[in-house]
């Protein structure tokens, strides 16, 4: 059995207060768009124990410690799952801001769910993701939607970019997303970014939607802040950094050439089927 766990931007990110608890509170709009890792899995002999392979792009860390194994371990609690070999081929760049890892988690739960008929609701599978990560939530339904809370309040609005390209910009820089909010002033807004999505057109969120670690993390990178204006000169209607990450990407009314331009990154543009 093969998943194709897919990216996410943000459009929009307002980060608007520290918690108790150490996390943010958030508002943001999560879009998926089809930069894929791809997840196969074979049942093999033995109970509870997973043999995770990754394959591609390099991932720091030690398997046991990856998010899928994370989500294998959290359902076999319950369920006593048969033992499983999988595999993992990265592309989805990490700490790039596009929710890679949270996308494998959460497609590998849906996964479990199917390959062994466990029967969990979608209410079920969200209630597991929130316990991996906050942005697993999302890609359980995979449907673009204000999110908030710490991130794990997923709200699906009816918001259609189908008829744009969206060309994302990996400039190969990681950036950690707990060091991203080190940087950050929490501050509350009054204007409502589901508002401005969803009754105004994209080339007028440049002056009205902000991603609150682009000041910051453009003082670090100013590369990033460069890549942002070649894709506003090349045609955008609307250009940002997505999430805490490095990615840029922009919104265009027709399909960019934008290669020459930026060498020394990876670039995915793609026209995005709508995502209702």
């Amino acid at each position: 059995m093969v998943y194709f766990p897919n990216a996410k931007i943000n459009i929009g990110l307002n980060v608007l207060e520290k918690r108790e608890d150490g996390y943010h509170n958030i508002e943001s709009i999560f879009y998926p768009v089809d930069w894929c890792d791809a997840i196969e899995a074979t049942p093999t002999e033995g109970n509870g124990k997973i043999n995770l392979t990754i394959f591609g792009t390099p991932v720091p860390g030690n398997t046991d410690s990856n998010l899928c194994v994370k989500a294998y371990h959290l359902l076999n609690e319950k369920f006593n799952l048969p033992s499983l070999n999988a595999w993992l081929l990265k592309s989805i760049p990490m700490g790039a801001g596009m929710g890679g890892g949270s996308a494998n988690a959460a497609f590998f739960l849906k996964m479990l769910n199917h390959l062994f008929e466990l029967n969990l609701s979608i209410e079920e599978l969200k209630n597991y993701a929130a316990q991996i990560g906050s942005d697993c939530t999302f890609f359980i339904e995979n449907k673009p939607a204000i999110v908030t809370g710490t991130g794990n309040i997923i709200t699906p609005i009816p918001l259609d970019l189908s008829s744009y390209y969206i060309t994302i910009v990996y400039p190969q820089i990681h950036i950690d997303t707990k060091n991203a909010y080190c940087l950050i002033t929490p501050k509350k807004r009054t204007n409502s970014l589901q508002e401005i999505a969803l009754n105004m057109p994209v080339e007028s969120w440049k002056d009205k939607v902000v991603n609150d670690f682009e000041e910051p993390i453009f003082k670090a990178y100013p590369q990033l802040a460069e890549i942002k204006n070649i894709l506003y000169t090349n045609g955008a209607l609307y250009a940002s950094m997505t999430g805490s990450g490095s990615a840029l990407y922009g919104i265009f009314d027709k399909k960019p050439v934008l290669n020459t331009m930026l060498p020394s990154c990876k670039i995915w543009t793609s026209q995005p089927k709508n995502a209702q």
